[in-house]
């Protein structure tokens, strides 16, 4: 609807001449076909009583000369000073009467100028649905006609940009005091037919004959092909799209389709017809060419000019050659070469060490000084390791669910490679956050099987993330005899591990310090945030073989084989620990020695029995 206005409505502010000259310009009703028409009238403190009862009878008049109707123009009007409010939504009336008699009933606001607040209001609630529009798949014109007196006292030209981007075209009428320079930033293009100035009530008449005339009696098609894809044809106050020959309107009324000589048969083509404006054409589908009957079809050899430069195969397709390799190898991202295939990526082959692949087949390695054991995948484990192990796992809300999940999964690998017995390594679980939670203790569980199905049980308790908290709960309570930690007479390590993957909101250097005090050998490992500061303050010395660090949770597994070797007794890593091979020179030795001592001293408690029970016989034979 381009062109609506040369003129403002609220030119208006000046009619100082009786009504019956204002409605010498309605004449009779015009023709406008579908149009949503909103006025957005200022009824600021600057509109005088008598200025503004001009502008009420002057949309009046406006209306008398509209087609007014459901099908045809639905009117709304709105007023707003510094807040906005509606007279009459598009959807309120359809008839005219009912519309004359809101506006008469129009009572001025009398307050700001807030011209951008009121645009805002037309595009989001005025033109909705809601309010009466009609929905844009329908494609009626909406037209905001803005009349104002004076200048804007919040910005306009971004929100009425928004309201133009959204369709609606807006013609700007300003009377007397009105700024130029805002009429012109809220009216659609071309300004010289959007934006009207109202100097005095002698271009009333003018204006309003210029309205109708453009309302009723313009050339639609003139402004754009209206969404027609081949020509748009005028007709009185409406237009429609027509099809160039050998074309037919589709369903939208606006797109032309080719009329499809190939629907009352295929003409002899053996794939597909093909329809062209006024004529038709055969077509193969692809990997085929068209033989020279233009009719039938063969299939194309590609590889029959050359192999393409596949190392091993090519193959021809419908969509073109393609290169295929020999069994065992895989084709490589460039699609020619060919690479013999890596087993060990391809299957769960369950090496616990090292995978290597051979051909068509794999095979499992182990570290040096381990033997492979009779399943073929597994390795020696620390079958000579008397261990008191306690984990501590960061529980907190950083982790998330499916992190911890992976971490409980990295901890059951840990348990993989130890001698779990009531008599080897005994296994605790702590896991902190906020606070700190005993999972299960060293003594509970006395195979590998139970502690990782208890680890498997554990719940994620997120929430902080206290450390030092964790720290003084592992020293104070989890190496204790009543929670399942061998006496310290009998030497067996005590090895504490930290996880997290932050830092701690707590301070940590008392506890980690009391630790190592106590002789718990520590290890921490840290994921993704976690502070190399931290984990090494956590730490034994020397840091380099008691800190393991992983940048994600993904890729933690790489940290195993470190923490076997570390934690493993037999491997060299008990942290000063006195435990040794019994099978070593100096371990027999020493075993002798404390067994010939504890003979020596049972030898000498004989001895005391002895001389007691004499001393008893005597003292008998005395009394008899």
């Amino acid at each position: 609807m381009r062109g609506l206005l040369c003129s403002p409505l609220p030119v208006l502010l000046f009619l100082l001449q009786p009504w019956e000259t204002l409605s010498q310009f309605a004449g009779p009703r015009c023709r406008t076909g579908p149009l949503d028409l909103v006025f957005v009238i200022d009824s600021s403190r600057s509109v005088r009583p008598f200025e503004f009862e001009t502008m009420r009878q002057f949309l009046v008049g406006l209306l008398r000369g509209l087609d007014v109707g459901p099908n045809a123009t639905r009117v709304g009007v709105i007023q707003y000073s510094s807040q906005v409010q509606s007279v009459f939504p598009l959807g309120a009336f359809s008839r005219r009467e009912d519309m004359e008699r809101a506006i008469r009933a129009l009572v001025p606001l009398a307050q700001g100028t807030m011209t951008g607040l009121a645009i805002q209001y037309a595009m989001n609630v005025a033109f909705s649905v809601a309010e009466g529009a009609r929905p844009p798949e329908a494609r009626v014109p909406r037209v905001a006609v803005i009349v104002t007196d004076g200048r804007p006292q919040d910005r306009v030209a971004e929100v009425a940009a928004q309201a133009r981007a959204r369709g609606i075209e807006i013609y700007a009428v300003g009377v007397q005091r009105a700024d130029v320079g805002s009429l012109r930033a809220m009216a659609s293009p071309p300004l010289d037919e959007h934006v009207f100035l109202v100097e005095s009530f002698n271009l009333i008449q003018e204006f309003g004959q210029q309205f109708r005339g453009r309302l009723c009696g313009k050339d639609l098609c003139a402004e754009g092909g209206h969404g027609c894809q081949h020509q748009c044809v005028s007709t009185p106050g409406t237009f429609r799209c027509a099809c160039n020959p050998g074309y037919q309107l589709a369903e939208d009324n606006k797109s032309c389709l080719a009329i499809d000589l190939c629907t009352g048969g295929t003409h002899g083509c053996e794939h597909h017809c093909i329809s062209s404006p006024g004529s038709y054409f055969c077509r193969c589908r692809a990997g085929f060419v068209l033989q020279q009957d233009q009719r039938s079809c063969r299939a194309i050899d590609h590889c029959g000019f050359g192999n393409h430069s596949c190392q091993h195969e090519c193959v021809s397709t419908f969509g073109g050659p393609r290169c295929h390799c020999r069994e065992g190898h895989d084709l490589l991202p460039d699609g020619r070469s060919c690479q013999a295939r890596d087993l060990c990526n391809g299957v769960d082959h369950g090496c616990e060490f090292q995978c290597v692949s051979e051909g068509l087949s794999y095979r499992c390695l182990c570290p040096e000084g381990q033997q492979l054991q009779a399943d073929g995948k597994s390795c020696n484990r620390c079958r000579e390791g008397h261990v008191d192990l306690v984990l501590l796992v960061d529980g907190s809300k950083s982790v998330r669910p499916q992190n911890f999940e992976l971490v409980k999964r990295f901890v059951n690998q840990i348990v993989d490679f130890l001698d779990v017995s009531p008599e080897g390594t005994r296994v605790g679980l702590v896991q902190f956050s906020s606070r700190v939670r005993t999972e299960f203790p060293l003594g509970r569980y006395g195979t590998a099987a139970e502690v990782k199905q208890a680890v498997l049980a554990v719940e994620y308790m997120e929430r902080g993330t206290m450390t030092g908290l964790a720290l003084r709960h592992m020293v104070e309570h989890s190496f204790s005899e009543a929670q399942g930690a061998r006496p310290r007479a009998l030497n067996v390590p005590r090895v504490g591990l930290v996880f997290t993957d932050g830092r701690s909101q707590d301070d940590i250097s008392v506890w980690a310090r009391r630790a190592k005090e106590e002789g718990i050998v520590m290890y921490a490992v840290g994921v993704g945030k976690a502070v190399e500061e931290e984990l090494r303050q956590i730490a034994s010395e020397p840091a380099e073989l008691h800190v393991s660090y992983s940048p994600d949770f993904g890729t933690m597994t790489h940290l195993l084989e470190n923490l076997r070797g570390s934690i493993c007794p037999e491997e060299g890593i008990g942290a000063g620990t006195e435990l040794r091979s019994l099978c070593e020179c100096e371990s027999l030795v020493e075993f002798q020695g404390r067994t010939l001592g504890a003979l020596e001293k049972l030898t000498q408690s004989l001895a005391q029995l002895t001389a007691r029970l004499e001393d008893l016989e005597n003292q008998l034979a005395t009394q008899e």
